[in-house]
């Protein structure tokens, strides 16, 4: 059961105003540099940067705009930080320059489905996440519906692997992410996450993002996103112990400090 050794933590550093947990936190280079600086000071293993808000209803973003908020800050970070950074976003012009600044690797939660980003991954080499999303940002929690919630999310990663593969990228390069909260409801995300281990059949990474998100809050009587700390780190806990090999989360120093606990029960 105990997995965390091999769980690494990505720190989130969400660039934007309207990020649903830190939205406007980060949004000057200043405070962008020294949260991702504190983050790896706590034990970060990857920072996760987007400049542009995936919650439910989130306004879209120009490339120019998305740009000017993360470019600055993925290059200044290469240079100060030693673990790999990481680029959130679906834009294939977005993904190149953040390559291009330092990035090596992307998570998408489109899962490359956007014009041009299959090809511009294939030509980085780079590491990427694809996401599972029923529906689309506005209308993901608009009643979503599966028949069974795994074999529905198995059967996009096969078509999507495929298109990679398609396209020349190393199947060792993909990492999966089953999308919580995104076109899930509660009962949907709890089912992921009992059967995460499932998910393993791939042979790939499985990266889960749970911290903060209304899942969360919904066990905890609807508490606030700041509320939820330690309901976050609970689920980071058991995404690793059923097999997550990276946990995205925004609370660092607490994660970190589960997984050792773990590890100290464990005898690692």
């Amino acid at each position: 059961m105990m997995q965390s050794s091999n769980t690494m933590i990505m720190g989130v550093l969400n660039v934007t105003p309207d990020s649903f947990s830190d939205g406007g936190q980060y949004l000057a280079i200043d405070k962008a540099i020294n949260q991702a600086q504190l983050m790896v000071d706590q034990g970060a293993d990857m920072i996760d940067i987007g400049g542009e808000s995936t919650r439910p209803n989130a306004l879209q973003v120009s490339i120019d705009d998305e740009a000017s908020r993360i470019i600055p800050v993925i290059k200044a970070l290469s240079k100060l930080i030693s673990v790999p950074i990481s680029i959130d976003t679906s834009k294939a012009k977005i993904m190149q320059l953040a390559i291009e600044a330092g990035a090596i690797m992307i998570n998408d939660v489109r899962a490359l489905q956007a014009k041009s980003s299959l090809e511009v991954v294939a030509s980085t080499a780079k590491d990427v996440c694809l996401m599972h999303m029923q529906g689309d940002s506005k209308t993901m929690q608009n009643n979503p519906v599966y028949t069974d919630v795994i074999d529905e999310i198995k059967y996009f990663f096969d078509q999507r692997i495929e298109a990679c593969i398609g396209v020349g990228i190393s199947q060792n390069k993909i990492i999966l992410d089953p999308g919580f909260g995104f076109g899930k409801t509660l009962n949907h995300n709890l089912e992921i996450l009992r059967r995460l281990d499932e998910f393993k059949s791939f042979g790939l990474r499985i990266l889960v993002g749970m911290s903060r998100k209304s899942m969360v809050g919904s066990m905890l009587n609807n508490r606030n996103t700041y509320g939820r700390m330690i309901g976050s780190v609970t689920t980071a806990i058991i995404a690793s112990q059923n097999g997550a090999n990276i946990v995205r989360v925004h609370d660092v120093l607490e994660t970190k400090d589960a997984f050792k606990v773990l590890q100290s029960v464990a005898g690692e």
